[in-house]
This record gives structure tokens, C-alpha cells and sequence, in this order.
């Protein structure tokens, strides 16, 4: 029973063509455009003011370039790993082959948490963007259709009827096959880059150095505590390596698009987070949408409308892609027997059609049904784990028996210091987190081992 337990996915018959396999059609500039779609979403949007207004002061921008560190050693790890394994399932694929299969099961789920939640959450703040832009124009949804009971302390609210439909027509459009999906997320991609730019060159002409002092109101621990916030705005990159079996070179193409959509993302920030609290004080910036507010107290209100658009053109090219990624991880799990067959089903637009509807329903019941503050508890901590696997992964990837032999494309620099650093880095912000957000977790992770004891230990198809 333990051998079974921690049993190692055989890799020797990966590319098999009687298996299950998705269709090979990503380019290394699709992935980069994949990255910046999830990864420049609601974060740059809301967490700048958040973060400076609570926790780092005017040093916001300092908070951007450390999670980048830590994201960047993350990602060097998950490079290594998609080059040498082009499957998908991205980190639950990883451990599977050098911790085993419950490891496995336990970092795929908390995974899934991560997209499952993520998804939800950034459907509820598009939903608010686009209510806040709608209501200029005197259009107002019922009061019972704005949001979730509990959303802001209202209890007026009973559903939030956007959250779910946006989620609804994305899925929809995924169910029409990947290549229409990723066209559609390099326009929006280019429409919201632009905006970004457009507010940087706007606003800079108004920045005062009297904002920046005191530069680190908080002290080193607001940095910390910031840094940990700022972590949640680059979430998502990981998503990237799920569709490392549809990408046509992927020992070449994985590493490109994984790192340079954290690179480019990260400048972004750092310089959007800049000139933000350089035009306005930070104590003014504790707000959902701190970037129209700015525009709007520097008197450029044409521009804050075009932000608020922006956003919500920014959390669809969001949306799209956690909708992938949780997709593909369903896919990936279903294939090796942990979850139903029926999820590794593919459409004639080679799309698992099963995976797509139930994730997808699944994350628009949850959006509809649960307040903001409650969706974002599980996002950062179900990442960080998968973080911190796959990065200490790097080092028996390199020395088990089952996969020494892979000889991956790309290799982590700096082995094995780098990837110990990374999965310290990881830890620590796991601990930062709050008491609730493991409690939480910890049920999160009760219900799974309950599926996998039920269901997925039985037809395991690595066992039989």
C-alpha cells in the first residue's frame, strides 16, 4: 500500500500516440502573451494602492521587484521541469514523477484551489469594474444581482450575476478550441499594455518627490508583509506550463515564454506602482480602484474611464487563461485515473469538453455564491505549495532513477543553491499567511485526500 501511496509516474512511454494527447500548436510567443494575459490582470490594478496604503508606504515598487525574485527562481525551476516533461498538468505532472502519486494528488489539489479560486475571484472584481463603468452611463443592476450576500458588509446582495456570466461566456469560448482562445488574448493583451503605458506617460508629469518621504512607512516587516501581497499579482505564470504539451518546441519555447512574461510583467508594475504613489500620497490609495483614483485626483478623468475599461478588458485575457490552466490540470489528473475518464474527453476542437464545462460551472456557482475577501484566502497558499514542490523537485529530478535520464533543454542555474533558495522563499511566505487561510487550507485538504481515499486510489491506473 505505501509503494503504491508514492508510486512514480513512468515516463519512458510519454509521447505513446495511443494515449490521450493534445494537439501541438503554441509558439514561444503564444506562451509569452498566455503569461502576460494572467499575470497582468486585477493585480496591477487593485494591489498597487492596497499594498502602499497598508503595508510598504511609497517602497510599493520594492514589493513588485522581490516577488518578481522569488517568482523569477520559481520559474526557473518550472522551466527545467517543463522542458524535461511536456505533459500537461504542470505541477502535479512534476511531482508525480519524483515524490510520487499522493504527493501528487496533494499539490494537484491544492492547485486546482489556486486556479479554481483565482478564476472566481478576478470574475467578481471584472464584475465591480464593470458595474462602476456602467453606472457613469445611469445603467444599474438589482440590488439582488450586484454581488454576493456579505460582498462589501451589504446584505442586499444574493448573486452576482455578472461574476457568473462572464465566467460562463469564457468557457464557452474556450469549447471553441485553443488557437481561437489565444488570438483572442494577444488583442486584448496589446489593447491593455497600451493603457498601462498610456497612465504611466499621463501621470508621471505629476509626481511629486514629497510623496516618496517616508519611503518605508511601515518598516521592513510592511515590506515583508507588502511583498507577501504583492506575491498574489504575479500568480498565474505557473499556468503557463500546463500547456506544455501543446507547445511545438517546448525544451526551447517553455523557458522563453515562462520567464520573459515575468520579466516584462514585473516592469510594469514596478513602474506603474512608481508613478502611482509618486502623483498621489499613499495614504490616499486604500481603495479598489486606486489607478482611476489617481486619475481622477490629478483631474485626467478621460483617461480614468479608459482605465476602468481597460481593467475589465485586462481580467478577461485573465479569465481566459486560469480557465486553461484549471482545464488542463482536470485533463491531466483524469488521464492518469485519479479522476473520472470522462474529464480527458476531447471535443472535435481537440478540447477536454468534460474538464472545461465543470470547471467552469464550478468557478461561476463560486463567484456568484462568495464575497470577494472570501474567494482570495486559498489563492496564495494553494500556490505557494505548488511553488515550493516544484522547486525543490529540481534537485531528484536531476538524480531518481525515473527521470534522471530526461536530460531537459534548459537547466536551473545556480543547482541545487537556487532551488533550495526558492522553496525557502516559498515556505516563508506560506508562513506569513493568516491563521484562517490554513485552517481553510487544511479543510481544503481533508476534502481531497476524502476523493482520493473514495475514487482515486482504486483507479489509479499507475497501479493497475
Amino acid at each position: 500500500m505505501i509503494r503504491q501511496l508514492f508510486a512514480k509516474k513512468d515516463l519512458t512511454n510519454k509521447f505513446d500516440e495511443s494515449s490521450i494527447q493534445l494537439e501541438k500548436t503554441l509558439s514561444a510567443k503564444d506562451l509569452i502573451f498566455m503569461g502576460l494575459g494572467v499575470i497582468i490582470g486585477a493585480g496591477i490594478f487593485i494591489t498597487p494602492g492596497i499594498i502602499a496604503a497598508n503595508n510598504a508606504g511609497p517602497g510599493v515598487m520594492f514589493t513588485y521587484i522581490l516577488a518578481a525574485i522569488v517568482c523569477i527562481l520559481v520559474a526557473f525551476c518550472y522551466s527545467e521541469f517543463s522542458s524535461a516533461i511536456p505533459l500537461s498538468g504542470s505541477a502535479y505532472t512534476y511531482v508525480y514523477s519524483v515524490f510520487g502519486e499522493l504527493t501528487a494528488w496533494i499539490v494537484g489539489w491544492a492547485i486546482f484551489s489556486e486556479y479554481l479560486f483565482a478564476e472566481s475571484s478576478v470574475a467578481v472584481s471584472w464584475s465591480a469594474y464593470l458595474q462602476n463603468f456602467l453606472s457613469g452611463f445611469g445603467i444599474k443592476l438589482p440590488a439582488a444581482l450586484q454581488s454576493a450576500y456579505g460582498a462589501g458588509g451589504t446584505t442586499t446582495g444574493r448573486f452576482d450575476i455578472l461574476a457568473f456570466t462572464i465566467v460562463f461566456l469564457v468557457t464557452i469560448l474556450l469549447l471553441q478550441g485553443l488557437k481561437e482562445s489565444v488570438t483572442i488574448n494577444k488583442i486584448m493583451v496589446y489593447i491593455k499594455v497600451f493603457i498601462i503605458i498610456l497612465f504611466i506617460v499621463v501621470a508621471i508629469f505629476y509626481v511629486k518627490p514629497s510623496n516618496f518621504t517616508p519611503l518605508l512607512p511601515f518598516g521592513a516587516s510592511g515590506l515583508g508583509q507588502g511583498t507577501s501581497v504583492a506575491f498574489f499579482a504575479f500568480i498565474g505564470f505557473d499556468i503557463i506550463s500546463t500547456a506544455s504539451e501543446e507547445v511545438k518546441n517546448p525544451g526551447r519555447d517553455m523557458p522563453i515564454g515562462i520567464i520573459s512574461s515575468l520579466l516584462i510583467s514585473a516592469l510594469l508594475y514596478s513602474l506603474m506602482a512608481f508613478v502611482l504613489v509618486g502623483a498621489v500620497h499613499y495614504t490616499q490609495l486604500n481603495v479598489a480602484d486606486p489607478v482611476s483614483l489617481a486619475l481622477r485626483i490629478i483631474h485626467q478623468n478621460w483617461a480614468a474611464g479608459l482605465i476602468s475599461l481597460c481593467a475589465v478588458l485586462g481580467m478577461t485575457t485573465t479569465l481566459i487563461v486560469i480557465l486553461y490552466g484549471g482545464t488542463r490540470m482536470f485533463f491531466a489528473i483524469s488521464r492518469d485515473g485519479l479522476l473520472p475518464n470522462k474529464l480527458n474527453n476531447l471535443n472535435k476542437n481537440n478540447v477536454p469538453t468534460y474538464s472545461t464545462i465543470i470547471f467552469g460551472l464550478l468557478a461561476g456557482l463560486v463567484a456568484g455564491l462568495l464575497p470577494i475577501d472570501k474567494l482570495t484566502e486559498l489563492v496564495n497558499i494553494g500556490a505557494l505549495l505548488g511553488f515550493a514542490a516544484v522547486s525543490i523537485g529540481v534537485i531528484p529530478l536531476r538524480r531518481s532513477e525515473n527521470t534522471k535520464y530526461l536530460n531537459p533543454a534548459f537547466k536551473t542555474p545556480g543547482y541545487p543553491i537556487v532551488p533550495i533558495i526558492s522553496f525557502l522563499l516559498c515556505i516563508y511566505l506560506m508562513l506569513n499567511l493568516q491563521t484562517f487561510t490554513w485552517i481553510a487550507f487544511g479543510l481544503w485538504l481533508l476534502l481531497g485526500l476524502i476523493i482520493y481515499i473514495c475514487y482515486g486510489y482504486k483507479n489509479s491506473k499507475l497501479h493497475k
